[in-house]
């Protein structure tokens, strides 16, 4: 072997320890980096302010053995926690929305009840009645298909009108007619007076409901990502039900009155192709006999989706919602990473923009719910931190736009 071919041999052995090396440190790296990355969560899904207290619902997994577990905490006027409970039955719970009925609460969502619905990843609907100390008064659980959860809820005289779904799990085959998009009616003692539903067993959601002195309306999704808008009478019959094409795969997520239009929020899907890859913020305006009167759209630059909304006393539209980048870094060719910002939004009755303004640059936010308080508005969501977890969190902003608060 000649000098000049040891040479080479040598520069080549070289460079692949280098290489080796430098794999060696990049999986401690990753390992290192991973070992940062918490996967403690505490959110806040929704709330409703009482007097200068606040009743707020979510979950928490800060347990021994990891499960999400329902929470109903209440705050006082400065965002400290008076109490706290947990839903500690079954598996994994989570509590989605909350009304307020006098000085008792009432929280809804889903719980894994089985280790059947753990291994599947499925629910049970939840409806659980606090009083005004955090103590259970009835707690209530409903099912048709095998995964059943509810979303929304409106407090009415004699008792209190929720919705959800409940479809088949992704493997399971049927032709049910009684399952889809749900909406009952429960009297104060937790007793269902009605129920009646409406879409596909595989995929018909009702997220959120308005109830006015003559009208139900429930907005949801059906097919694929078909958003609709339902009307039922106040004994719950079906008098007519809507379809916007196309939203996201969670269609319409809100609704409010004003006067006699209703306002309802989601996503638009944008281009005609098999993913979500190009959806804008939608806010769709309807008359009371659900005739899509016009729409807009929020422009950004990412994926963008409104989530709730509500007005204030100037009839303007508040909504929150969520933009998603593409985490170029953690995407991966089977799987998309998506960094989250929180949304503030003001609209005129018109749907002309006021602005919209984003929160939470790069550490993935997320903002859930929002309440008109004085001349301000109260936002609540989550934010994640690598040491962290997610992090649950009350913003408060001017009616400008402007943070003035984060607790």
């Amino acid at each position: 072997m000649t000098k000049k071919a040891k040479i080479i041999i040598g520069i080549v052995i070289s460079l692949c320890l280098l290489i080796l090396v430098a794999d060696i440190f990049y999986i401690f790296y990753k390992k290192a980096n991973n070992k940062e990355e918490s996967n403690n969560f505490d959110s806040i899904n929704a709330f409703s302010k009482i007097d200068s207290s606040y009743i707020a619902v979510g979950s928490n997994n800060h347990n021994d053995k990891a499960y999400e577990k329902g929470k109903i905490t209440k705050y006082n006027e400065k965002y400290e926690k008076v109490w706290e409970k947990y839903f500690n039955r079954g598996y994994n719970s989570s509590f989605y929305n909350v009304a307020l009925d006098g000085d008792n609460a009432v929280a809804i969502g889903g719980v894994q009840e089985t280790k059947t619905e753990l291994k599947e990843n499925t629910t049970t609907a939840l409806i659980v009645k606090y009083d005004k100390n955090g103590k259970e008064l009835f707690y209530k659980t409903f099912q048709v298909l095998g995964n059943t959860k509810f979303k929304g809820i409106k407090v009415v005289e004699d008792g209190y009108i929720v919705v959800g779904q409940s479809i088949y799990e992704n493997s399971t085959l049927g032709m049910s007619n009684e399952g889809g998009a749900i909406i009952i009616k429960y009297d104060k003692s937790g007793n269902v007076m009605w129920q009646h539903n409406y879409g596909g067993n595989k995929s018909g959601l009702y997220n959120d409901l308005v109830v006015t002195d003559k009208y139900i309306y429930a907005v949801g999704k059906n097919y694929g990502r078909v958003g609709i808008i339902s009307q039922y009478s106040l004994n719950g019959d079906h008098i007519k039900t809507e379809n916007y094409n196309y939203t996201d795969t969670l269609g319409f997520t809100g609704i409010t009155k004003i006067e006699n239009e209703l306002f309802v929020v989601g996503a638009k899907k944008m281009k005609e192709d098999e993913y979500d890859h190009d959806i804008d913020a939608l806010i769709v305006k309807y008359n009371e006999n659900c005739e899509k009167l016009e729409e807009v759209t929020y422009n950004g630059n990412a994926l963008e989706r409104f989530n709730t909304v509500t007005s204030d006393e100037k009839n303007n539209l508040v909504i929150v919602g969520h933009q998603a980048f593409l985490d170029k870094e953690k995407s991966t060719k089977k799987n998309n990473v998506y960094i989250y910002n929180g949304l503030l939004a003001k609209y005129k009755k018109n749907l002309k923009g006021v602005y919209v303004e984003k929160y939470g640059e790069n550490n993935n936010s997320y903002f859930t719910d929002v309440t008109v308080v004085e001349d301000s508005y109260l936002v609540s969501g989550y934010s994640k931190y690598k040491k962290h977890g997610h992090f649950s969190k009350f913003i408060t902003y001017s009616t400008a736009g402007k943070v003035l608060g984060v607790k």
